[in-house]
């Protein structure tokens, strides 16, 4: 009977319900939600399944993200740079740069997006953040995690990783909600109708220059952006080349859902109650709001002034997507841009900007590391 009796008292012991908190509760509240976004509302579903379940997961079992657990040793890829790299090959190897290269005045409004960056990285400093995770912090505006996560680990602040990538991968999830009501506010309905004429044919070998060229001259001005930079384009030159389809292809179906599920996972895993509810944590999310609302802003603003300056040629809509969130940023400039007039089609203006944005971010993360003297 003794037998029996230390047995059950062993596994209700071991059980979730003896350990967990209310704080652990909310976080499964948080997880959940996070589900229902993905699933049921379809925001950035590939992203954000894996990481708002191990988000859960964390909560229920905390022992899964300490050494010798298995997301522990996921997040170590993370921080080794590893995953955010690979990440970035797969981007390149599914974007199609034709619309960058057919209107490099895209550039302008990707760089005008970052102005956000710049935003939360004094918002950071005012707050009381040392400069490094400051520009840790000020990634978050670009809308891009890879690059989030690849700063935070250069710059060593790895304390505060978890916060700044679920910050910057929930409001990449969260375009759709967070852009439109500013890209309405700012752009007048008459400017939101124009229509832009058709892009002009690319061809093959512009196509395939671009990649070498930008790789090369971004990495020789900014040799710390090189593992993104030349990660993006190596992939994107597997994809124009023409010549290595499995890589192309691997890059960007097999390899790079292997690497999502890696990082999500691992990245929720990041959000225990212990390590996210807390006063650092609510700074780093209310900055990425502010860092991507302004970055939203700064686009769109810079759009009217493009738009005023070509004569009516440019729709202000598609600044909006020179943030990082490829390619939800730029569905989200050619869906407002549709509310406004059905027959209107700016998607592919839109990746221009998308594209550059995410060029825009690396060479701004690059540029923080070479300030602060990090390799």
């Amino acid at each position: 009977m003794e037998y029996i009796s230390n047995t059950l008292a062993n596994l209700v012991g071991q059980s979730a319900f003896t350990t967990m908190t209310i704080g652990n509760v909310i976080m499964i509240v948080v997880a959940c939600f996070f589900l229902y976004l993905a699933i049921a509302k379809g925001f950035e579903p590939l992203l954000l399944t894996p990481i708002s379940f191990g988000m859960l997961l964390v909560n229920i079992y905390p022992d899964i993200m300490a050494e010798g657990g298995l997301f522990h040793y996921f997040f170590l890829l993370d921080e080794w740079s590893i995953l955010p790299c690979l990440i970035f090959m797969g981007v390149g190897a599914m974007t199609d740069f034709g619309p960058l290269i057919a209107n490099p005045k895209s550039f302008i409004l990707g760089a005008a997006a970052q102005f956000g960056i710049f935003a939360a990285y004094f918002g950071a400093i005012v707050l009381g953040f040392n400069d490094k995770q400051a520009a840790a912090i000020s990634i978050i505006g670009g809308a891009d995690g890879p690059t989030s996560i690849f700063l935070a680990t250069r710059l060593g602040q790895t304390s505060i990783l978890g916060p700044i990538a679920v910050a910057a991968y929930s409001y990449m999830s969260l375009v759709p909600i967070i852009q439109p009501p500013i890209m309405r506010l700012l752009i007048p309905e008459k400017e939101r109708k124009i229509k832009m004429s058709q892009l002009r044919t690319v061809s093959k070998l512009e196509k395939i220059l671009f990649p070498v060229i930008v790789a090369s001259l971004v990495s020789m001005i900014l040799p710390t952006t090189a593992p993104l930079i030349g990660m993006m384009m190596l992939g994107n030159l597997f994809r124009e080349c023409g010549v290595v389809r499995q890589l192309q292809e691997t890059a960007s179906n097999a390899l790079m859902y292997i690497v999502v599920i890696l990082l999500g996972t691992s990245v929720g895993a990041t959000t225990s109650a212990e390590a996210f509810l807390n006063p650092t944590t609510l700074k780093i999310v209310v900055l990425g709001l502010i860092a991507f609302a302004f970055g939203t802003a700064a686009g769109c603003l810079v759009g009217r002034i493009m738009c005023k300056v070509t004569g009516g040629k440019i729709n202000p809509l598609i600044g909006s997507a020179g943030v990082s969130a490829v390619p939800m940023a730029a569905r989200v400039s050619q869906k407002v841009g549709a509310e406004s007039d059905p027959t209107n089609f700016l998607l592919m203006h839109a990746m221009g900007p998308n594209v550059a944005g995410v060029v825009g971010t690396a060479v701004v993360a690059g540029t923080f590391m070479a300030v602060f003297g990090v390799g």
